[in-house]
Order: C-alpha cells, then structure tokens, then sequence
C-alpha cells in the first residue's frame, strides 16, 4: 500500500494527473516553491497515474476530470481501491458539468476539489498558489489515515475538555453552517436530518463559482429544503437556505425590521472568497444572541474569528467532533479557542440543532 507509514517531517510527495502538459507544469512550479512540498509524478491520464502509482508513492493526487485513455472519474475509484489511504484532490473547468462531476468524485471518496487556475489565476499566481499548498500541506500531513469518509485528525494540540452544554432559554431565530474539506456530503448529512425547518440557514462552503451552485441544487433535491444560493440585494425569508455564492463573501445586512443578503467580493480571507468570517461577523451583528452556527469538517482556521465574535454577541456555536470530521481543521480550531459550546458527531449534529433551536426537547 503507498503513501502511508512516511516520515511527517519528509516533504509532502504530490502526483499531478492532468492531460494538459502546460497545466501540470504550472501546477509543478506552483507546488515546489515551497521546500515542504514534492512533486513525484506529472502524467496525462488515469491509466498512466496508475501505472505510476507505485514507484511515485505520493501523499496527495491531484487529479484532472476530463482527461483522454483514463478520466479523473474513472480513474478515482481504481486509485483508492489500489490506495484507500491517498488524499485525492479532484481539479476541475469551472464548467456546470464538470462541478457536477466533482460533486460525484467527492461522493466516490475524494477528499477535496480544486477549480483550475484560470487566466486570472496564471497572471496573479499568489492567491491560487497560497491556497493550494495549504491544502496540498494539510492533506500530505495526514498521511497514513483513511480517506473516503473515514475521519483525518490535523490537531497537534489535544482539545480542551468539554463543559457541559449551555443551552439558551430562548429560541435563535436564524442558523450559520460553515465547511470547508469533506463539507459537502456533511451539509447533506446534517440539512436532510433538519427538515421542515423554519429559521433561515446560511452557509459558506469553500468552494469555487460554479460548483457552489450544483450544491445548492443537490441540496435542495436531496433534502427537500428550500435551498439556492444567495443573491445580493434578496430579501431574508424564513425557511430558505442561502449557499454563498463561489467568488462571493455571503453577509447580511439590516436588523429585525428587514434584513437583506448583501454579498461582497471584498478581499479573501484564509485564501478563500466565500470565507465563513465575514458571514459570522455579519450574522452577529444582525442577530446578536438569537444566532446559533454549526462549524463542521475543514481545514484551516476559518471560522475562529467569526465565532469569537457571535459568542461575545450571545449566540451559541456547535462544533463537528474529530473522530466524525475528514479534517479536524476549523471545528478544532474553534474548539481549542474556548468557543465551542458542545462538540458532537455528524450523526448527532443535526438532533443537535433541532434541540437548541427549540424543535426538540
């Protein structure tokens, strides 16, 4: 079996698997600008990645969707059956139906998607490469443990003991759920087990234009909920979920009178456009202590900054626990700040909710 059993301070050893040379050698020079980071294999198909498996032994794959001889999607299930512990990373064209093959990679077992670069991205290279060795670093870091669903542990530092969970006397009257790395299957998880709902619920999942807009589709179809991503200027309605949109921080603005959604595209945070704090520093300053947010798997510190700021407010933060989470990145880093006001599994997460919005007893 490759890629498990390596020395955490050895460089983390990437294949890159995408038809396009000019592609792979960006995506190479990106990778090896940082001396933490490895690549041990370029090639153009499923078939050759395969082939190469082996001898490159990589930590993390990242790996093209529409690729000639062997595509990404054929290719995924055949390198966890050879590897079931190996971070895949599906890169995808910003494309409807590529996010829609991406979502269905992340149902097969990969662990993370990637949009890939882009024009843009090619001129200015700072944020698409700082984002992509962060994720291709924490992955690699977790070498060794299960992918596909199996849960990742990121946390060097042992969590805090949980204090008995405090539960408001009043019912919040509005919802924030943040994910990032393993979240799309965790939203449906938790969002299936919360209908009929009647507050509003919004969500920043880090993910690119495009794909966030097949997953509030998939949500909506899976769930039954009245789920789409948000629009600017749209007024807050009880019962909606509002997906921020991918390139686009989802804030709310106004108070109890009326109450808008107002996305921005102001700077990125953590590398990402949406980020869970600009959402959370807005829905404190809206709801102040009738908020009650939901932070499960990711990686990353996203979401401490934000939480601080609901909790000085008076709203309450659940956290997903390490053992149910594919990364223990941002739930634990909300966890290790005090911050968290009780941590439970994704099987329990949504019970949760229902008990402290008052659903259940």
């Amino acid at each position: 079996m490759t890629g498990g059993g390596k020395n955490i301070s050895s460089p983390v050893r990437v294949m890159v698997v995408d038809d396009s040379s000019i592609v792979r050698g960006f995506l190479t020079r990106f990778l090896e600008t940082d001396p933490a980071i490895k690549v041990t294999a370029s090639v153009p198909n499923g078939h050759a990645a395969l082939q190469e498996l082996d001898e490159a032994a990589p930590d993390v794959v990242i790996l093209d969707l529409e690729m000639p001889v062997m595509d990404g999607i054929t290719a995924l299930p055949l390198l966890l059956a050879a590897n079931p512990k190996l971070p895949v990373i599906v890169a995808s064209t910003k494309t409807r139906e590529n996010a829609a093959l991406a979502l269905k990679c992340l149902a097969l077992g990969a662990i993370d998607c990637l949009g890939k670069p882009n024009v843009h991205d090619l001129a200015d290279p700072g944020p698409f490469r700082d984002d992509l060795i962060q994720r291709v670093k924490t992955l690699g870091r977790l070498r060794g443990t299960p992918a596909g669903g199996v849960p990742f542990f990121s946390q060097e530092t042992p969590p805090r003991v949980a204090e008995p969970p405090v539960i408001s006397s009043h019912a919040p009257v509005a919802l924030a759920i943040c994910a990032s790395t393993g979240g799309p299957l965790a939203l449906l998880k938790v969002l299936g087990g919360l209908a009929p709902l009647s507050v509003p619920v919004f969500i920043t999942q880090h993910m690119p234009a495009g794909f966030t807009t097949l997953l509030a589709e998939n949500i909506a179809q899976t769930t039954g909920l009245d789920c789409r991503e948000a629009v600017d200027g749209e007024a807050v309605e009880p019962s909606r979920v509002y997906v921020a949109p991918g390139n686009y921080h989802l804030t709310v603005a106004g108070t109890d009178g009326y109450r808008r959604i107002a996305l921005t595209q102001s700077l990125p945070e953590h590398f990402c456009r949406p980020a869970a704090d600009p959402m959370l520093r807005s829905l404190a300053a809206s709801y102040g202590g009738s908020l009650l947010v939901a932070v499960l798997t990711g990686m990353g510190t996203d979401t401490v900054a934000g939480c601080r700021a609901v909790v000085d407010a008076g709203g309450a933060v659940v956290t997903q626990d390490a053992a149910s989470s594919v990364v223990w990145g941002m739930p634990g880093a909300v966890v290790q700040a005090g911050l968290s006001a009780e941590t439970v599994s994704i099987d329990n997460m949504a019970a949760t909710l229902l008990r402290r919005l008052k659903v259940l007893p």
